[in-house]
């Protein structure tokens, strides 16, 4: 571990090298836009067709040419990609398909380009095991009435091309925790820019993004998604990650949503905030009393289904230390950020309003948290 003291104290320390070891930062970052002014047939547009793998937490995607400007997603055609080679498919029988879900403005090409949201079937149209998107849509069909909300709070951390958390010095850590969350300043924030560059991008695009800020660890951001209704949260969480990670190629920065790369750290979740039609009306603090007591009831099942591994993320990260639960216990309290479950202060004061559930990693999938939410404290499952 490097002297802290030196390192506070020599400020050019903590900004590393500039990721020379990565391709993407070298490549010149103008010449593009010599062809992106080109004139394109006006019937023509270019469509970017986005999915989860069978890893359920990383991204694929890849273009096509449409001959119309698709109003909805069931205007675009179905596709298909080679599942053998994402992890969904057997080679012998490799072809997946693709059914778009939502549309949103393509802020890379602009126009009338789009991104389109896809889930996975199989060769004999069954949804791939990491296409929780269908579930969720089943559940909120039944709940629609209660106009179910969602907001997540992603959290993130940039890496280098070493895969070193950005901008930390060489072989050694940054001063402790402290001035870096909602910080200012080049000794504690570290490519503000990209930051940026992605809450424009998300407004451009679509993307209900609703803030961001510096997290407690240096180069750990967070944006916050919604309120988004029911399975539309997961698209527009999903898409907001895919404009993150796209950004960052260009910067020659790495964005991982591993929930505890540095153990000695804060970790990385996606708490999710929830509330019904119910909990937002006079009173409401009753709704959410009685969906915190459903929920103390199922606390594993859903410990399960809030990382992709079935639990095993969220062991390292829910430890009951650095602002966290116990993944063992259920907990609830009033602006308690060591709960699993939060009542913000002002919700508890007006007594209605939403719950913060703390308990989702950094790298969930949000539609298996939306239908885990759902189906507990709305359809009583």
């Amino acid at each position: 571990m490097a002297d802290s003291t030196k390192i506070e104290n020599n400020p050019k320390i903590l900004s590393g090298p500039v990721l020379t070891n990565s391709p993407n930062a070298v490549l010149s970052k103008t010449l593009l836009s010599r062809y992106q002014d080109l004139p394109l047939p006006a019937d023509k547009i270019i469509a970017t067709y986005i999915w989860i793998d069978g890893t359920g937490e990383h991204l694929r995607c890849k273009d096509r040419t449409i001959g119309f400007i698709p109003k909805q997603p069931k205007d675009l055609p179905e596709w298909n990609f080679d599942g053998s080679s994402t992890g969904q498919a057997e080679g012998h029988n490799a072809d997946t398909y693709l059914t778009p879900r939502a549309i949103y403005k393509d802020p890379f090409r602009r126009g009338n380009h789009i991104l389109v949201m896809c889930d996975t079937y199989k060769y004999n149209m069954k949804p791939t095991e990491t296409n929780h998107r269908i579930k969720c849509q089943e559940a909120y069909d039944q709940c629609e009435d209660e106009e179910p909300w969602f907001g997540i709070e992603q959290e993130y951390i940039l890496l280098d091309a070493d895969l070193r958390p950005f901008g930390w010095p060489p072989g050694g850590c940054p001063p402790p925790q402290g001035p870096y969350y909602c910080g200012v300043g080049a000794n504690k924030v570290f490519a503000r820019d990209l930051v940026q560059a992605h809450y424009i991008c998300c407004l451009y695009a679509g993307v209900p993004i609703s803030g961001t800020n510096a997290e407690v660890m240096p180069s750990q951001w967070e944006f916050q998604v919604g309120p988004s209704v029911g399975v539309t949260a997961g698209d527009d969480l999903w898409i907001a990650r895919y404009l993150l990670h796209r950004l960052a190629e260009e910067y020659g920065v790495i964005v991982t949503f591993d929930p505890k790369p540095v153990a000695d750290w804060n970790g990385s979740g996606a708490h999710t905030n929830f509330s019904t039609k119910k909990m937002r009306e006079e009173n409401g603090i009753i709704e959410i009393e009685k969906a915190i007591d459903k929920l103390s009831k199922v606390h594993m099942k859903h410990i399960k289904v809030y990382d992709p591994r079935g639990g095993k993320d969220n062991e390292r990260r829910l430890t009951g230390l650095h602002e966290t639960a116990s993944i063992n216990d259920f907990s609830a309290g009033v602006a308690n950020r060591g709960c699993s479950i939060r009542i913000p202060r002002a919700v508890a004061e007006e007594k209605k309003g939403y719950l913060e559930d703390r308990r989702p990693a950094s790298n969930c999938d949000p539609y298996s948290v939306i239908d885990a939410l759902m189906r507990t404290c709305i359809l009583n499952e």
